[in-house]
């Protein structure tokens, strides 16, 4: 099965919200004077004060660190929203919030109140937060099996068009300046804007339709259209042995999830990928990336342009990773790109060592600012290359139906939490530890890239019911009452290799106690699934 006009369009539609959450990341990085400003100009006309430096760089951490807050309120909703609303519907819902925000945003300079900045930047975050939940679990949800791992990575490719257009918006030449600086955050309405004109023309998604809804003619007609052909007979297949198992579970909450002992590994798995895309240091670069260069020793234009060079790094390596990712597969890349932002953290640290101890040669410290810079756009390419795109689009993999919101929602929150700290604390964490600032992200890139490897199994060109199926029975357990909730079934390998190559590779036996998952044809090595 190949790509066809309509899924490209409804694709297109829906990764508007993930452009939208990279849009936002990166947008306050160019303005930051600007906003300091306003809000300390806005401050002393309303108190007749002159306002602290302390309370100036309070103030603006807030407004920073309010969008992960409301991250995490939305990603932790994703998964209500995605059950009660739909994939689709609950996008949609979503863009209100998205042009709300946006208009604050906007507004927030001729109304001369900071509050509306801060209180925009908090819907934004929400808004975004559920994109993060929603989005890979709708464009995993349409795309066919051969090509779910590339069109899962365009969900980290619109990330880094959002983060790119935001950076050379930013710039002085355009809106990055005392006057249009308010259009630049209010830009922030036109993803949403654009979506919730486009997204009305896509079905919903097939599986939401057949296994939540049970809509299987629904189903049928929305397929069809994604594929461009009335032979859909194998999609339907596929998802009807994953409704054998949808059948027998009942709607599992989050605290289900997490007291589910066959979905503890696929549930710490998806938690620990979205803790090395953020704590693997690439926030810092994201959200300082101007004040880095600056502390490498570019003056303020040069730094704003190497800030852009990061944004149309991701983008290239992005594009790159997607043609990679049906071949290579999720785990190697992965490990890859961990194991590259691992070095060149290293290099990083002693670039800015150099800089600190060779500080009295001019001519040392010019070619050590430049070598920072080449450092630190490696550091991007690595983290396109696998760690970028790979978490999103896993922890909906891991996952059948019935459990995959709430994971998404677990995973989700846990992503936006690390964001938050990130954003938080790494300048005061820099005042701590001065040059050694990345040496933390090194030990954590370390600690991932070994769990990486001994944990997490592949999943290119796996179907979700043989994901599942391959955890539970890696589980090892008697059955216990918590099947009623998730589903008793076995697989029976009938291809004569891991996993087979699609639906039928599978005979799924239904409940009534099926003997232990050793009675299985085949044990699976555990990394080559």
């Amino acid at each position: 099965m190949g790509l066809t006009f309509f899924l490209c369009f409804s694709i297109f539609a829906a990764v508007l919200g993930m452009l939208q959450f990279g849009y936002n990341t990166g947008v306050i990085n160019a303005p930051k004077k600007e906003i300091e400003n306003f809000m300390k100009t806005a401050w002393e006309e309303r108190n007749g004060e002159a306002m602290t430096e302390n309370k100036l760089e309070n103030l603006y951490s807030v407004f920073v660190s309010i969008f992960a807050i409301g991250g995490m309120l939305g990603g932790f909703s994703g998964g209500i929203f995605a059950n009660r609303f739909g994939r689709k519907g609950g996008l949609l819902l979503n863009n209100l919030l998205g042009i709300g925000g946006g208009i604050l945003l906007g507004v927030t300079k001729s109304t001369n109140f900071y509050e509306l900045l801060i209180l925009g930047r908090f819907i934004i975050g929400v808004n975004c937060g559920l994109s993060t939940s929603l989005v890979p679990m709708y464009v995993s949800e349409i795309a066919p099996l051969n090509l779910r791992g590339a069109l899962g990575t365009v969900n980290q490719l619109a990330v880094t068009v959002g983060l790119l257009v935001s950076q050379v918006l930013g710039i002085e030449q355009l809106l990055g300046t005392e006057e249009h600086w308010p259009l630049l955050l209010g830009l922030a309405v036109v993803p949403p804007g654009l979506q919730l004109l486009l997204l009305p023309m896509c079905p919903e998604s097939p599986r939401y339709l057949l296994l939540t809804l049970s809509r299987e003619d629904e189903a049928r007609s929305a397929l069809k259209r994604f594929r461009a052909t009335t032979n859909v007979e194998e999609d339907v297949e596929e998802m009807r042995a994953e409704q054998r198992a949808h059948s027998q579970e009942e709607r599992i909450s989050m605290l289900q999830l997490l007291r589910s002992r066959s979905l503890r590994m696929p549930l710490l798995i998806a938690v620990v990928m979205q803790l090395s895309q953020q704590l693997s240091g690439i926030n810092a670069v994201f959200y300082f990336s101007s004040t880095l260069f600056q502390w490498a020793g570019l003056d303020l234009t040069s730094a704003k342009f190497a800030t852009i060079g990061i944004g149309a790094i991701m983008v290239g390596m992005t594009l790159v990773s997607i043609m990679l990712m049906d071949r290579a597969g999720r785990r190697t890349l992965h490990l890859y790109g961990l194991g590259g932002m691992f070095i060149f953290s290293i290099f990083i640290t002693i670039s800015l060592l150099i800089k600190q101890f060779f500080a009295m040669f001019q001519d040392v410290l010019d070619w050590v600012s430049y070598l920072a810079v080449i450092f630190t756009l490696a550091f991007v390419v690595f983290f396109a290359v696998g760690p970028g795109s790979i978490p999103w689009m896993i922890t909906a993999e891991l996952f059948s139906q019935g459990p995959r919101p709430a994971a998404m929602s677990i995973a989700v929150l846990m992503n936006w939490f690390c964001n938050w700290l990130v954003g938080t604390f790494f300048l005061r964490v820099k005042m701590l530890l001065g040059n050694y600032v990345f040496l933390p992200f090194s030990v954590l890139l370390a600690f991932f890239w070994v769990f990486t490897y001994n944990k997490v199994p592949e999943t290119k060109n796996r179907t979700f019911e043989e994901i599942a199926n391959f955890f539970k029975r890696n589980a090892n357990r008697a059955p216990t009452e918590e099947d009623r909730i998730y589903g008793m079934l076995n697989c029976v390998n009938t291809t004569g290799h891991p996993g087979g190559g699609g639906p039928e590779s599978s005979a799924l036996i239904e409940e009534k106690l099926q003997p232990p998952a050793e009675s299985c044809e085949e044990e699976y090595d555990y990394n080559n699934l």
